[in-house]
């Protein structure tokens, strides 16, 4: 959504404090109408295959688009123009919102969840954070299982164009240093960003339709396959079954690795490639440092485990490459219950678990191009301290990084410990043990999925939490799907004054 400031001549209307809602209501009213059309097409499966899922998705979708279309109706005006608190509002609105409205299913269908569990596997889906609490999943019917992985699609694209188009412009966690022409706000700038919307939704398309017939020759039906095609390109890690991709074979876990490095890519060199530069992925640094730490993790682990285990090579690089592949781009699949390779490896996930792939794409977490931040910033701090009469110039892309762009950074980086610490800390109060409750914040904050231990690791399942450690955890998804300072900013007082 472009930001525009609005014109003087524009008739005012409903507004909170100094911000006018009247535009911010309108857009939000087209989204839930959208995520309640979306929801027919569960409805319809159910229908086909006779369970009566098909009436619970039909009330939760009924719901939806008459709430949505209320508010598209009470706010309806011409030309629709937003400008920069506007776009904070409507950013935060928009996945809270749209995560409480699709946690309806979840009440109306068979799993018959209450709020609470609803409501956070609502926002698990939506975020791409994956973690779940519905249980038997290989007995689910097809509608809950198709709008689960469902969500996760949607969510990982609206991730996709919220990090491409708003965050530059919002200049939150870094996201400055990747604005661009696509930013621009003129009409030509409308124009622009329409295209390049399209183009990324087409790419997005593809990528998933092509793991979707990998997963299919690796044999998994085509339910399934279309399934987790979903969740794998969105890096969201929602599965069909209770052992997630536990009983597949090493074909599919590998066509796995490869949709979701794909998914962890910036998907605006994907656009830049399809316009006849493929050589831009290759020389795109953060794209190299990705790879190669990926790369790099496969065949540590890989050695390890092959060295201290009774598994083949082969199929000890096959279990780490799927399973930290999984954790890095903050997808959350799991082949096997990792936890039970050793102290290392527990220690060894959790770390990975802040990783992160590149910017622009559908994972979460810190992402590369702040570490490579990171790193310029305190190199050249270093070598200031050694020579101080020298001018140490960093640049990222070629381009100088300025004090805006590191303040950000550091921030995002003290934002995620300080959350991270502070939901763990909750959940401990609540009574849970400390490695629950640290690798559950860590994993929620940073949208990967599985914690650790017995109770949420890779073989868990988050039911087992209280109540209000799920309320808790879903708050902690939000912050970090929205980069921490886009939500916090609505609570300065300052935010809401003229």
């Amino acid at each position: 959504m472009a930001l525009i400031a609005p014109q003087d001549h524009e008739r005012p209307g409903l507004s909170l404090g100094g911000l006018e809602l009247v535009p911010v209501l309108f857009v939000l009213g087209v989204l839930v109408s959208a995520l309640g059309l979306s929801m027919l097409a569960p409805a319809l499966l159910d229908f086909v295959v006779h369970d009566h899922d098909w009436l619970g998705f039909l009330q939760a979708a009924g719901l939806t688009l008459f709430s949505g279309l209320m508010l598209v109706a009470s706010n309806w005006r011409r030309p629709i123009r937003l400008n920069l608190k506007q776009g904070f509002l409507l950013t935060c609105l928009s996945w809270v919102v749209l995560g409480l409205f699709g946690s309806l299913p979840f009440i109306f269908a068979t799993t018959s969840l209450d709020l609470g569990d609803a409501v956070f596997e609502s926002i698990s889906g939506l975020t791409t954070t994956g973690s779940t609490v519905i249980h038997d999943l290989d007995h689910m019917p097809p509608g809950i299982l198709f709008w689960r992985a469902l969500q996760q699609w949607v969510g990982g694209i609206g991730i996709i164009g919220m990090a491409i188009a708003l965050l530059p412009v919002l200049r939150v966690g870094g996201m400055q240093l990747f604005r661009m022409e696509s930013s621009d706000t003129s009409e030509r700038g409308l124009t622009r960003i329409g295209e390049l919307g399209l183009s990324i939704s087409v790419i997005y398309l593809v990528i998933t339709v092509a793991v979707a017939l990998g997963y299919m020759l690796g044999g998994m039906t085509m339910f399934d396959a279309i399934c987790h095609a979903f969740t794998t390109v969105s890096t969201g890690g929602f599965s069909n079954w209770d052992t997630s991709m536990g009983t597949m074979g090493p074909g599919v876990l590998w066509i796995a690795v490869l949709g979701m490095i794909l998914g962890a890519m910036p998907f605006l060199l994907f656009v830049q490639a399809a316009r006849g530069r493929p050589e831009v992925l290759f020389k795109d640094s953060q794209v190299r440092t990705f790879l190669t730490f990926l790369v790099g993790c496969w065949l540590f682990v890989g050695t390890w485990l092959w060295l201290t285990s009774d598994k083949s090579f082969p199929a000890a690089i096959t279990a780490a490459a799927f399973n930290i592949t999984s954790v890095v781009t903050t997808t959350g699949f799991a082949s096997e219950d990792y936890t039970l390779w050793g102290d290392f490896a527990v220690m060894f996930f959790f770390l990975i678990t802040f990783a992160g792939g590149c910017t622009g794409s559908t994972s979460g977490a810190i992402k590369t191009f702040r570490y490579q931040i990171a790193y310029k910033v305190m190199r050249a701090h270093v070598r200031r301290r050694y020579l101080p009469h020298s001018i140490i110039l960093s640049t990222y892309r070629g381009n100088p990084i300025d004090e805006d762009v590191a303040a950000s950074v550091v921030l995002f980086f003290f934002a995620t410990g300080a959350t991270t610490a502070f939901i763990a800390l909750g959940l401990t109060l609540l009574g849970l043990d400390w490695v629950t409750a640290l690798s559950g914040a860590a994993t929620a904050v940073g949208n990967v999925g599985p914690g650790l231990g017995p109770l949420i690791g890779p073989s868990g399942n988050f039911a087992i939490l209280p109540d209000s450690a799920k309320w808790l955890l879903a708050l902690g998804m939000l912050l970090g799907r929205l980069e921490f300072f886009t939500l916090l900013v609505l609570f300065s007082r300052d935010f809401w004054r003229r």
